[in-house]
């Protein structure tokens, strides 16, 4: 099959990148998007702006190359599509959770089409022609709490949530997208499939419970659960718990405590570090008693500088957040009750 990647020339503030050189989940966005469909392609062709695609007559997948999917969404899609064997086109429906709270705001990429919105993503099989049909793969979102607010310091509209998709897909089309992209869609996104694959796969429980009792860990801590790479020193006294991705030659002190993240090679963590739902990039150094939560940490990348994005995320959830509140504050507004 072969693959042809649209380039998007918009750059992402305040990085001045395009968002196919962006890391996602510690891993830049190109070769995060060839990894995934690997299983599918043998050849690929890259256009630029502008540029036209010669005729071909043979499957063809194309898509833009500023598009973040995992591959339980492409496996979906290529299977719906490859079914119909008609071209077809992604496409969103607009009260989809997952894609109305975090992947249409700030976003330029989607084309209304009555109550649905089109991705730039294709699906050709005999060469790409007009007319392609849409096709909807439901991200099946799951309400997950972020905060709980207590009633004396918020509304009556609830705790702070995150609609945290099974089957993630959202377009980079700012810097609020990598934050979503890395943290609901990619670690939260992550945390939600174990937990279901845990609630419903009898064997895979089993696996993990006799993978523990045999290293002598708690559940959490496990092999089947903790991947270490090569190379890496941890000391006895840390504390890991999964789903959570070490790379090659980490260390990680005294004290240390992990849940939930991705951790890239060469980082080091000093004693008493605290890392939740986080992804740290190549060549990281946290000193003693840092802290790092729901956040991405780039390492030692491009060239040789280090990029903090610790600032930029959190200033991204506290942006996201008091936009929305004052959004729904607006269309239902309510006064302060206390308890």
């Amino acid at each position: 099959m072969l693959k042809a990647i649209l380039n998007a020339n918009t750059q992402i503030m305040p990085f001045c990148e395009l968002a196919r050189d962006l890391r996602i989940q510690n891993t830049p966005l190109w070769l995060h998007q060839r990894n995934v469909l690997a299983p599918y392609t043998t050849r690929e062709i890259e256009l630029k702006q502008g540029e036209r695609m010669q005729p071909v007559r043979e499957p063809t997948i194309m898509y833009r190359d500023n598009l973040y999917f995992d591959e339980i969404y492409i496996k979906e899609f290529m299977q719906e599509a490859t079914k119909r064997k008609r071209p077809v086109r992604a496409a969103f429906r607009s009260d989809d959770p997952a894609f109305k709270e975090h992947a249409f705001p700030l976003s330029s990429s989607y084309t209304p089409a009555g109550s649905l919105y089109l991705a730039d993503l294709w699906y050709y099989p005999n060469g790409p022609v007009a007319g392609a049909e849409p096709l909807v793969i439901d991200l099946e979102a799951r309400e997950i709490g972020y905060y709980h607010v207590p009633t004396y310091m918020a509304d009556q509209s609830g705790d702070l949530v995150f609609q945290v998709p099974l089957k993630s897909f959202i377009a980079i089309d700012s810097w609020v997208h990598v934050f979503i992209a890395d943290m609901v869609f990619g670690q939260f996104g992550r945390g939600a499939r174990f937990e279901k694959r845990l609630n419903e796969d009898l064997g895979f429980k089993l696996k993990i419970l006799g993978k523990a009792i045999y290293e002598g860990r708690q559940v959490l801590e496990c092999s089947e659960l903790v991947k270490v790479g090569k190379g890496c020193i941890i000391d006895p006294s840390a504390i890991i718990h999964g789903p959570t991705i070490i790379g090659d030659n980490v260390t990680i002190n005294a004290g240390a405590v992990i849940e939930n993240c991705v951790i890239g090679n060469n980082v080091n963590i000093s004693q008493d570090c605290q890392l939740m739902l986080s992804v740290v990039g190549d060549g990281a150094f946290f000193t003693i008693s840092h802290r790092l939560v729901y956040d991405y940490y780039y390492g030692k990348q491009h060239g040789g500088t280090k990029y903090l994005f610790t600032n930029v995320c959190s200033w991204a959830q506290y942006l996201y957040w008091r936009r929305l509140y004052i959004y729904r504050l607006q269309l239902n507004p309510r006064p302060i009750t206390r308890t």
